[in-house]
């Protein structure tokens, strides 16, 4: 493709002399605006402004100068199609083959004068008929596209889908920060240290299901960005257990460090701060069902962060403000729903993860060892793959069912870099405390626990760690070169271990 006439129109004008130069020497005719024709014709091009191809002046400031069916016409013009054509012919509409613009630099500025308009507009547009316009957003992309133009075939077709995709990523991202400024009115007391300021900018509209950001702060101090993290991680994790009569999670940190069902939200919000007494000081509570005064009375003397549910009655609601000043209650106004897969984004150093939630995935469920897993268990194997989903990688929940269809954290390890330490230095130990702490036959404890991994076991020396623990039942996704080595060492200690194929990664 030849490159007849160019705009070029950039905030960033690194590099924009050399890509003009080597746009002349291929014959284009270029188009520019205010700043950057004057610095491509102090480099000694020539340049044609834009307001001479519209007829029309740069007005209000600057603000309006590409915004013209003279600019956006030669921009969208469908090559080869005879309406287009006819229309662009009468009206003395030229092509527009390649557009170069980049953004007023909001993100380093942020004021309503460092919104750009006609900016975007140009790069979507060019972006859109990428078919037959080079569009071009990023300095690093001049010198490969001047070299493709050298070639008889000019820019692939591919490249220019490529510069088309990254154009809408760096207009999304725009859009997204000019977002949160506008919704910086809700200070945070902090970020995730006392030094770091904080902002909250709900998403507009708000989600249907519960969330924070629709919630309503009944009482306590304003919130922080970790009671925010920790509240949605809470949150979340609540969710999975949403189809439970009652069901409780304590996050810190973002871990679920303690999580039960029950036939009462107070039968499951004290066997949940039992799952880690020491952990649980400071932390951020989801309970699944409107808070009573009998779940209320379950926190009296033990110090939390935040209390989060559907609702609170009247009743409960007057013992927890008289309990504390500054435990944050937080009204979801609505009920919990079971987690279905969604967006969710990661920002990293020059640019954006997607993916959807780690929500409905299939599990595979085959036993792979001589002695056979329960049938009675696999509800708990189910609860303990829902935690695990929640912990931080590599992770490890000891699923307990300490009475018929109520489950609970005995223990759990997470965040580890090798999964043999987040079993046998932090899970195990974590069980036999509570079952000291509470008093219980550890025999019997165990008969009932179920050890869930997020991901497979790397060798043997999980299945042994357990084994020694006097853990007898295993569930995990498989898939390891080391997968028979581990049905060995089960079948050699009397162990069930069943695969599900599924893994539950959480970085």
């Amino acid at each position: 493709m030849k490159i007849h006439r160019a705009l070029l129109s950039v905030s960033d004008k690194t590099g924009i002399a050399d890509l003009a130069r080597g746009l002349v020497a291929a014959g284009a005719e270029l188009l520019s605006t205010g700043g950057t024709a004057a610095a491509l014709r102090a480099a000694g091009l020539p340049v044609t402004d834009v307001s001479a191809a519209t007829g029309f002046p740069e007005i209000l400031g600057g603000r309006v100068k590409t915004l013209h069916p003279a600019v956006h016409g030669g921009i969208l013009r469908r090559r080869g199609n005879p309406d287009d054509d006819e229309a662009c012919a009468r009206l003395g509409i030229g092509e527009i083959d390649l557009v170069c613009a980049n953004l007023y630099p909001f993100v380093r500025e942020p004021c309503i004068e460092q919104i750009d308009i006609g900016g975007p507009a140009m790069l979507r547009a060019a972006a859109k008929n990428h078919e037959s316009v080079v569009v071009l957003c990023d300095p690093a992309d001049y010198a490969p596209v001047l070299a493709a133009l050298s070639s008889p075939e000019g820019v692939p077709a591919a490249e220019r889908r490529r510069l088309a995709a990254k154009v809408f990523a760096h207009t999304a991202a725009y859009d997204a920060a000019i977002a949160a400024w506008f919704g910086a009115g809700i200070p945070l007391r902090y970020g995730e240290n006392p030094h770091q300021p904080a902002t909250f900018a709900p998403d507009l509209p708000p989600p249907p299901e519960a969330n924070l950001a629709s919630a309503r702060i009944l009482h306590g101090k304003e919130m922080s960005y970790n009671n925010y993290v920790d509240g949605d991680a809470a949150l979340e994790t609540a969710c999975e257990l949403a189809d439970a009569p009652a069901a409780a999670v304590v996050v810190k940190h973002t871990n679920p460090c303690g999580a039960a069902t029950g036939p009462t939200l107070a039968d499951a919000l004290a066997a949940a701060w039992e799952g880690d007494a020491v952990s649980a000081y400071g932390s951020v509570i989801a309970l699944t069902r409107p808070v009573d005064l009998a779940a209320a009375q379950v926190l009296k003397g033990r110090f939390v962060e935040a209390l989060i549910a559907p609702a609170f009655e009247p009743d409960a609601l007057d013992f927890l403000r008289a309990k504390s000043k500054n435990i944050r209650l937080i009204s979801l106004d609505r009920p919990l729903s079971l987690p279905v897969p969604a967006p969710r984004s990661r920002r990293i150093r020059g640019g954006t993860l997607h993916q959807t939630s780690d929500a409905a995935a299939p599990e595979a469920w085959r036993c792979v060892t001589q002695a056979p897993f329960p049938d009675a268990l696999r509800p708990l194997a189910d609860f303990g793959i829902r935690m695990a989903k929640h912990l931080k990688s590599n992770a490890i929940v000891l699923a307990w069912e300490r009475a018929p269809g109520c489950h609970s954290i005995l223990g759990m390890g997470a965040g580890q870099p090798n999964r043999v330490d987040a079993l046998r230095k932090l899970a195990i130990p974590k069980a036999d405390e509570n079952i000291a702490r509470l008093n219980l036959d550890r025999d019997a404890v165990l008969a009932r626990t179920v050890l869930v991994s997020d991901a497979f076991f790397p060798f043997a020396d999980n299945v042994e760690a357990a084994a020694a623990a006097g853990i007898r039942h295993l569930v995990e996704p498989g898939g390891s070169k080391q997968d028979e080595a581990c049905i060995q060492a089960c079948d050699a200690a009397g162990l069930s271990m069943v695969f599900t194929g599924t893994r539950h990664f959480l970085h």
